[in-house]
C-alpha cells in the first residue's frame, strides 16, 4: 500500500515482459480511497489473450515444462528471465478459450497473481498494486480489500502470495545470471510449419545450449545437481517439445478463418 500521492515509478523485477498487454493501468492500492473497493476473483482469462509470453519463476518448471516450452528472454539491463511460450504468432495466447476459459493444465503465477502485481515506489520500497483497467475491479459481487479499516483476509492471503512469489522471482535471476555467467545460453530461432505450408517463427529468444551443458566441468555440474539447478535446465531442454502443441493449437484457428 501506498500514499496515493506518491504512485509508484516502475514495475517490479517481473514485470511482464516486452509485449505483454496484461497490465494497462497498475495503481497502487490505498486504504483512503480504496476503502469499499471490491475486486472479482479470476473466473475467465481473456485478459491474457494478447500475452504471447509470460515470465515464470524456477519453482514452475516442474509443472510449466509439461505444458509449455519454456525459453529465456533478455528484457533489458542485463537480465535475463524464463518464460513459458503461449503462442506464435505477437499477441496471441493460445491458451486462451473462446469463452475466456484456460486451456492447460496449469495456470502460471504471473496470470494466477492478476490484476495484482508489486510496483517499486518512493526509496525503492514495493507497493502492491492491481490493474485499475480490469472489468473485474468494482465488482458488486467481489472480495473487499479492507473491512473497517483494516486489511481483510483476502488482500493478506494475496499479499503473502505476491511477497513470496517476488522471492522465488528473484531467486530465479540469480540462477539465470550463473547459467550467463556458464555461457550456456544461445540464440533460438525455430520455424513451426503447419500442414497447410504456412511457417511462423519464433526469435529474440534465449535455449540453453545443449552441447556446452553437457560439456560443464564436472564440479559445477556436481554443485548444479546437488542444488536441483540441473534438473531445471532439463526440464527446460525437455520442455521446447511443445512448440508442437503450439501448432496445434493454432492450426484450427487458422483454419476457422478460411
Amino acid at each position: 500500500m501506498t500514499n496515493p500521492a506518491e504512485p509508484p515509478a516502475r514495475t517490479a523485477a517481473d514485470a511482464p515482459a516486452p509485449g505483454n498487454p496484461l497490465y494497462r493501468r497498475p495503481v497502487a492500492i490505498d486504504r483512503g480511497r480504496h476503502q469499499d473497493l471490491r475486486i472479482a476473483r479470476l473466473a475467465r482469462f481473456d485478459f491474457s489473450a494478447g500475452a504471447q509470453s509470460v515470465p515464470v519463476t524456477a519453482s514452475e518448471f516442474k509443472e510449466a515444462h509439461k505444458e509449455f516450452p519454456l525459453v529465456f528472454l533478455r528484457p533489458g539491463e542485463g537480465r535475463i528471465v524464463p518464460a513459458v511460450l503461449l503462442g506464435l504468432r505477437a499477441a496471441e495466447n493460445l491458451f486462451v478459450g473462446a469463452r475466456g476459459e484456460w486451456l492447460a493444465r496449469y495456470l502460471p503465477a504471473f496470470i494466477r497473481r492478476y490484476p495484482f502485481i508489486f510496483a517499486e515506489g518512493a526509496g525503492g520500497r514495493l507497493a502492491l498494486c492491481f490493474d485499475e483497467a480490469w472489468e473485474g475491479v468494482g465488482a458488486a459481487d467481489g472480495e473487499r480489500l479492507f473491512e473497517n479499516g483494516a486489511e481483510t483476509p483476502y488482500l493478506k492471503g494475496m499479499l503473502d502470495f505476491m511477497s513470496a512469489y517476488q522471492g522465488e522471482f528473484l531467486a530465479t535471476e540469480r540462477f539465470c545470471r550463473q547459467l550467463d555467467e556458464l555461457g550456456l545460453f544461445t540464440p533460438m530461432s525455430a520455424a513451426a510449419e503447419l500442414k497447410t505450408g504456412q511457417k511462423f517463427v519464433v526469435q529474440n529468444v534465449l535455449v540453453v545450449d545443449e552441447a556446452k551443458f553437457k560439456a560443464l566441468d564436472a564440479a559445477v555440474a556436481s554443485r548444479m545437481f546437488q542444488s536441483g539447478e540441473l534438473g531445471l535446465v532439463y526440464a527446460h531442454l525437455m520442455s521446447l517439445s511443445n512448440l508442437g502443441r503450439l501448432i496445434d493449437l493454432l492450426a484450427p484457428r487458422l483454419a476457422a478463418l478460411q
